[in-house]
Formats: C-alpha cells, sequence, structure tokens
C-alpha cells in the first residue's frame, strides 16, 4: 500500500474514532439526537478510510454507502449485516436531523452506539487484512 494511501486510511480511522467519543460525550450530556448523528459520522469516516485504501471516495454518503458494500461486502470482506449499520445509522441521522417531531431516546441512541462501535472494528480489521 502507497503510504499516501496508508496515511489517508489512518487519518480517517482516527477521525472515525474521535467523532465516536464526540457521540458518547453529547449522549453522557443527554443528547440523543446529536450522538447518533456523530456515531453515523463515526461509521462513515470508517467507511472511507476502507475506500481510501481502493482509491475510492464518492461525493454523496450514499455513494460511500453504495461503494462499500461493493467492495467490501460483495469481497467478504465484511459482513452484509455489518455493512447495513451504515446505512441504519445513516437513516437515524437523517431522522433526528430533518425530521420534525422525532426524539430518539437515550436506548436508541446506545443501540446505534454499540452497533457503530462493531462497525469500527470489523472496518479496522478489514483495513489491516487489506
Amino acid at each position: 500500500m502507497k503510504r499516501e494511501v496508508k496515511a489517508l486510511a489512518h487519518y480517517r480511522m482516527n477521525r472515525a474514532g474521535e467523532t465516536f467519543e464526540d457521540g458518547l460525550l453529547l449522549l453522557k450530556q443527554g443528547s440523543p439526537n446529536g450522538a447518533i448523528g456523530r456515531f453515523y459520522y463515526a461509521a462513515f469516516h470508517a467507511a472511507r478510510a476502507l475506500l481510501a485504501v481502493k482509491g475510492l471516495d464518492a461525493p454523496r454518503h450514499t455513494g460511500v454507502i453504495k461503494l462499500f458494500s461493493q467492495h467490501f461486502v460483495k469481497t467478504g470482506a465484511v459482513s452484509p449485516e455489518t455493512a447495513k449499520v451504515l446505512s441504519r445509522s445513516f437513516e437515524k441521522r437523517l431522522d433526528s436531523e430533518y425530521e420534525d417531531y422525532v426524539d430518539f431516546t437515550k436506548k436508541d441512541a446506545e443501540q446505534v452506539r454499540d452497533e457503530v462501535r462493531q462497525f469500527i472494528r470489523a472496518c479496522e480489521k478489514a483495513l489491516a487484512d487489506l
């Protein structure tokens, strides 16, 4: 793997970790909607770290989700169930930020947190295997 690509993937995984930590702080402060948004972005950065290794990226979130599925699920690097975390957390983030009268609970945010934590771990493993 080229040095620049490795550095970009590493940078994006670090962003995933930092953003996940931001989500934990928001959850602790009683902001489940905000936490869900941060947890989604943590998964998004982890997915983009893997895409960087393949020289891929997309200008839209849906494009990142599609490329991730095409290049990491279909090849067996990441399980389909793990990959679904990215799209589920994306949908919840959209609801939390753009829909009226959507108030996720602490329990909802904790579920997203746990799923995204596993997603990031799966991405770290896939990255190490590349």
